[in-house]
C-alpha cells in the first residue's frame, strides 16, 4: 500500500457507488481475477470527466471494459471512446459488456498491440487513459503525445508499483526490474517533457496526471 490501508478504507467508505450494471461488472471481474481500476481511481476519473468534459477519449488497455463503461456513463457530455486491447481472451468479454450496457456504438474496441494500433490513429483526443502493460508506457508515449490535443489530459494509472518505484533496483524482485526501470524513465519523461505539465499523486497504485501545453 502506498497510502495507509485504514485511510483508503475510510475514503472508499464514502464512495456513493455506481450504476447497478457497473457494480455487478466490478464484482464479476474481481471474482474472475481480472484487474479493474481501484475505487480511489474510479472516483478520480469521475472528477476529471466532470471537470474536463472530454468529447473524444482514448483508452490504452480495455480488459473487460469496466473503465471504458465508467467513463462513458459518468462523462457529462456525449463522447466517443476508442479503447485498445491485445489480450484475445478478454476482447469478446469486453465487447459483450459494451453490448449489454447499450454502449457498443459509443465505444470502439480496436484489437492488437497498442504500440502498432496507436500509429494508425490520427485524430486528436481530449482525454487519454493509460492502463495497459506498465513496461510499455514509455514506448507508447511518443504516439500518445502526438494524439493528445493541446489542453488535453493524460491519465497514467499504476505508476508507483506498490511503492517499489522508490526502492533501489536491487531491492526489487529480479522479474520486475525491467518494468521498474522503464517506469522510472517514463515518470522522468512526464516531468521533464516541455510539452507537458505533470503531477504525480500517491492514489491507488499511483497516478500521473499530465496536461499538454
Amino acid at each position: 500500500m502506498i497510502v495507509d490501508e485504514r485511510m483508503v478504507t475510510y475514503i472508499n467508505s464514502l464512495d456513493e457507488g455506481h450504476t447497478a450494471f457497473l457494480e455487478q461488472l466490478e464484482r464479476e471481474a474481481k471474482s474472475d481475477g481480472v484487474p479493474v481500476i481501484r475505487r480511489e481511481m474510479q472516483s478520480l476519473l469521475k472528477f476529471l470527466l466532470a471537470a474536463v468534459k472530454p468529447v473524444r477519449i482514448l483508452e490504452v488497455g480495455t480488459a473487460v471494459g469496466f473503465s471504458a463503461l465508467l467513463m462513458c456513463e459518468y462523462n457529462p457530455v456525449s463522447c466517443e471512446i476508442i479503447t485498445i486491447e491485445n489480450y484475445e481472451k478478454r476482447i469478446p468479454v469486453a465487447r459483450e459488456n459494451f453490448r449489454k450496457a447499450g454502449r457498443e456504438k459509443q465505444i470502439i474496441l480496436l484489437e492488437g498491440d497498442a504500440a502498432e494500433v496507436l500509429k494508425t490513429l490520427d485524430e486528436p483526443f481530449d482525454f487519454i487513459f493509460m492502463d495497459a502493460a506498465k513496461g510499455q508506457y514509455l514506448h507508447f508515449l511518443p504516439d500518445v503525445l502526438r494524439l493528445l490535443k493541446s489542453g488535453g489530459v493524460l491519465v497514467s494509472d499504476n505508476v508507483l508499483q506498490e511503492g517499489d518505484i522508490i526502492e533501489s533496483r536491487y531491492a526489487v524482485e529480479r522479474r520486475n526490474r525491467t518494468i521498474y526501470k522503464r517506469m522510472r524513465e517514463y515518470l522522468y519523461e512526464l516531468k521533464h517533457n516541455n510539452e507537458l505539465v505533470t503531477s504525480l499523486i500517491p492514489l491507488g497504485d499511483g497516478v500521473a496526471l499530465s496536461t499538454k501545453r
